[in-house]
C-alpha cells in the first residue's frame, strides 16, 4: 500500500499522486515492465508504489524492500567517499593523482581519437583529483568513438563492466589502464564512466581500506543504508530480481543477470563506483535527502554543506561540456532521450537548462538497469524509480520520462 506522511501542506496533490500511480501501472500492465518500485517525496510527504512482479513470468510480487542493481545510478552515491576525503583534507582538488596512483604518471595522449595507440604526444600536465571527479581525466566510455583502436582495447582489457572481459582486481585494473594512452588531454573533455571506477581505486589507496568498507563506514552505516553494497548476501537473495535485457529487435525478455549465482551474488573482484552497487528505494532516498539537507542526516553531519554544493552543481566549462551535449542531443536514438540535462557535477548530472519538466538545478542520474534517481533542491523533491529491465529497449527509459513528467505535475503548491 502507498504510504503518505503528510505533516505540512506543501506536498503532492491527491489527483497528482493518482496520476503518477496510474501511469506507472500502465507501464506494468503493458507487459513491457514486469515490476517496479517508485518512491517520491516532497516536503514532509513520502509515497511508495511497488507494482508488478519480480519475474516477467509472474510469481513473487515487487516489494518496497526489493533490492535492485543500481548500475550507473551508483555514480552519484559512490562519489560521496571522495567528498569525505576532500572535507578532511586527505585529498585536494588540484593535487596530481600520481602520488597515490603512480601507474598514471607521465601520460601519453593520442594525437587523434581514431589513430593508432602509439601515435601520441606527451600530456601537457599531470592528471589531478579534479579531473577524475569531473570525469575529464582523459579516458572514458565514448559512444561516439566505438570501433576505434582505443575503445577496442578498453573493452578487451576488462576496463569496463561486463564487456566482454570481467574486470580484474583494482591494482591489476589500474595497471592495465596505465598502459594505455589517454584519449584526450587531462581536463580537456568530459567522458563517461571510467573516472567513476578510477575514483574507487583512488579512495582505497588514500584510505588504506577497501572502497566498500570506507563507503560503509562513512556513508552507508551513518545513513542507515543497510541494503547497499557491491553484492547481495546469500540470505537476502530472494529480494533481488533477475535483470532482463530484452532483445532490441523482438522485445523478447532475456535474462542478462540471474539473482542466484549471478554477477551480484558474490563479492566482485572490482568494487565499481561507476556501476556496481545494489540498493533499495529507501536506502537511496536516505542518501538523496541527506544531499537536499546540505549534508545532514537528522542531527548527524555526513558531508559539509560546501562539499554537497560542489558535487551537485555544474562543474564543466562549455568546452568540456561539448562532448556531453553532443552525446545527449545527437545520439537520441541510442539514449532514448536520456542525458539532456546540460551539466555534470561530481558523479552526477546537473540540469543547466530547462529541457523538460524538471527545473534547472535538479541533480542525479539514470542507470542502464532501469533505475532513475534525482533530487531537486528548489522543490525539495526526491524521486527514486527502480525496475529490473535494462535499457536494451526504450521501455524502461520511457517509463522514467513518464515518472518524472507526472511527478512534477503532482507538486501541490
Amino acid at each position: 500500500m502507498p504510504i503518505a506522511l503528510a505533516d505540512q501542506h506543501d506536498g503532492f496533490s491527491k489527483t497528482g499522486v493518482q496520476r503518477v500511480r496510474d501511469v506507472l501501472a500502465r507501464h506494468v500492465e503493458s507487459g513491457k515492465i514486469p515490476g517496479l518500485v517508485a518512491l517520491f517525496s516532497h516536503g514532509g510527504e513520502t509515497h511508495v508504489e511497488a507494482l508488478g512482479t519480480m519475474r516477467h513470468e509472474g510469481g513473487a510480487p515487487m516489494r518496497r524492500d526489493t533490492i535492485f542493481r543500481m548500475a550507473s545510478t551508483s555514480k552519484p552515491v559512490a562519489v560521496a567517499a571522495a567528498m569525505v576525503l576532500l572535507d578532511e583534507c586527505r585529498l585536494r582538488l588540484d593535487d596530481p593523482v600520481q602520488e597515490w596512483l603512480p601507474e598514471l604518471a607521465d601520460r601519453q595522449v593520442l594525437k587523434r581519437i581514431d589513430g593508432p595507440l602509439d601515435d601520441t604526444v606527451p600530456a601537457r600536465r599531470p592528471i589531478t583529483v579534479r579531473d577524475v571527479l569531473t570525469s575529464t581525466f582523459g579516458i572514458g566510455m565514448d559512444m561516439t568513438s566505438l570501433g576505434t583502436p582505443i575503445m577496442g582495447v578498453i573493452f578487451e582489457q576488462g576496463l569496463t563492466p561486463n564487456l566482454p572481459e570481467p574486470m580484474p582486481g583494482p591494482d591489476e585494473w589500474l595497471r592495465r589502464l596505465g598502459e594505455l594512452p589517454l584519449m584526450h588531454q587531462p581536463g580537456e573533455r568530459w567522458q563517461y564512466h571510467i573516472a567513476s571506477d578510477l575514483l574507487g581505486v583512488l579512495v582505497a589507496r588514500v584510505t588504506g581500506q577497501s572502497y566498500e568498507s570506507f563507503l560503509r563506514e562513512r556513508i552507508f552505516d551513518p545513513l542507515g543504508m543497510k541494503d547497499t553494497g557491491f553484492h547481495v548476501p546469500a540470505d537476502q537473495m530472494d529480494r533481488l530480481p533477475p535483470l532482463y535485457a530484452p532483445d532490441p529487435q523482438t522485445g523478447e525478455f532475456q535474462v542478462w543477470d540471474e539473482a542466484e549465482g549471478g554477477r551480484h551474488s558474490t563479492p566482485p573482484a572490482f568494487q565499481g563506483g561507476g556501476g556496481g552497487l545494489n540498493s533499495t528505494a529507501d536506502d537511496y532516498h536516505a542518501y538523496f535527502r541527506m544531499l537536499l539537507n546540505g549534508g545532514m542526516h537528522g542531527s548527524e553531519r555526513i558531508l559539509s554543506r560546501a562539499a554537497v554544493e560542489l558535487m551537485t552543481t555544474n562543474r564543466l566549462t562549455p568546452e568540456q561540456q561539448a562532448a556531453r551535449h553532443e552525446l545527449a542531443t545527437n545520439n537520441v536514438h541510442i539514449s532514448f532521450g536520456q542525458g539532456q540535462h546540460g551539466g555534470w557535477g561530481f558523479g552526477m548530472a546537473v540540469r543547466t537548462y530547462r529541457g523538460d519538466y524538471a527545473p534547472i538545478g535538479q541533480f542525479g542520474w539514470d542507470g542502464g538497469s532501469g533505475a532513475s534517481t534525482y533530487a531537486d533542491p528548489d522543490n525539495q523533491l526526491t524521486g527514486i524509480l527502480l525496475t529490473q529491465v535494462g535499457a536494451s529497449v526504450p521501455d524502461p527509459v520511457r517509463l522514467m520520462h513518464d515518472f518524472w513528467t507526472t511527478l512534477y505535475q503532482a507538486i501541490d503548491d
